[in-house]
C-alpha cells in the first residue's frame, strides 16, 4: 500500500476555509486543493516547503474555495480541475462574492473535468474521484491512501450546509454514507473548515450521522 500523502493546510480568507497543499513523500511536486483566498500566503507556503504545484483541484465551487484560483494560475500556469456540475456555480463567483459584500474577478475557466470513478495520477499521487453532491451539485471527494479531501461534505462533528443554491440535505447525507463512510475507518478526512478527523470518529460520534452504520441516516 502506498504511503499517505504529506499535507500542509492553511485556513484562508474571511471564511477561514482550508486550502490543502498535498505531496507524495519524497517528491517536490504538489497539488493545491481548494485555494479559497490569500493566494500570496499559499504561494509563500509552497515556496517555503520547496514544493512545486502541478495542478489545482476543487472539491466544489463555492466562493470560499476558489477565490485564489486566478492568482495561482497566473503565477504558476497550472491547470484547474472541477466537476462539470459545479461549473455554473464556479462561473457565478462574482455574484457569490457580491452577496457577501465582497468583490471577486471571474476565475479562469477550468481546464479539466473531475468525474466519478476517475483516478487521477498527478504529482506522484493517486487520487480517486468520488462524486458527492448535496452541499453543491458537483461536489467531490478526492480519496487517496490513508487520506481523503472531503470539502464541505462533512466536518469534525458536523456536516456541510444545504441551504445554498443546489444544496439538498437528503442527497448530502447519502453522499456522506456512500462516498465517505465507505472508506477505510482509519482514513484521515481533510475538511473544508476546521480540523481533520477520521472516518471511524465521524461514523461513531457525529450527531448528524446517527444510524449511519446500518444504512439509515437521521
Amino acid at each position: 500500500m502506498s504511503a499517505p500523502p504529506e499535507v500542509a493546510s492553511l485556513a484562508v480568507g474571511a471564511f477561514q476555509s482550508n486550502c490543502h497543499l498535498v505531496r507524495a513523500p519524497g517528491s517536490t511536486a504538489a497539488l493545491v486543493i481548494d485555494p479559497g483566498a490569500d493566494g500570496d500566503r499559499i504561494s509563500a507556503r509552497l515556496e517555503a516547503e520547496g514544493w512545486v504545484p502541478e495542478a489545482i483541484l476543487l472539491t466544489h465551487a463555492h466562493l470560499d474555495h476558489i477565490g485564489a484560483v486566478g492568482f495561482l494560475v497566473d503565477r504558476y500556469g497550472i491547470p484547474v480541475w472541477l466537476h462539470p456540475e459545479d461549473l455554473p456555480l464556479y462561473e457565478s463567483a462574482p455574484r457569490q462574492a457580491a452577496a457577501f459584500g465582497l468583490r471577486m474577478d471571474p476565475p479562469p475557466r477550468p481546464d479539466r473535468e473531475l468525474h466519478d470513478g476517475s483516478v487521477l495520477e498527478l504529482a506522484s499521487l493517486r487520487l480517486e474521484v468520488r462524486h458527492a453532491p448535496g452541499h453543491s451539485p458537483g461536489g467531490v471527494v478526492l480519496a487517496g491512501p490513508g487520506a481523503a479531501f472531503v470539502g464541505d461534505c462533512v466536518f469534525a462533528g458536523s456536516i456541510g450546509r444545504t441551504d445554498l443554491p443546489g444544496g439538498d440535505a437528503a442527497t448530502l447525507l447519502r453522499s456522506i454514507r456512500t462516498r465517505i463512510l465507505s472508506l477505510p475507518p482509519e482514513t484521515v478526512l481533510y475538511t473544508g473548515h476546521g480540523p481533520p478527523t477520521t472516518v471511524s470518529h465521524e461514523a461513531a460520534s457525529n450527531p448528524f450521522l446517527a444510524n449511519a452504520g446500518d444504512g439509515r441516516l437521521a
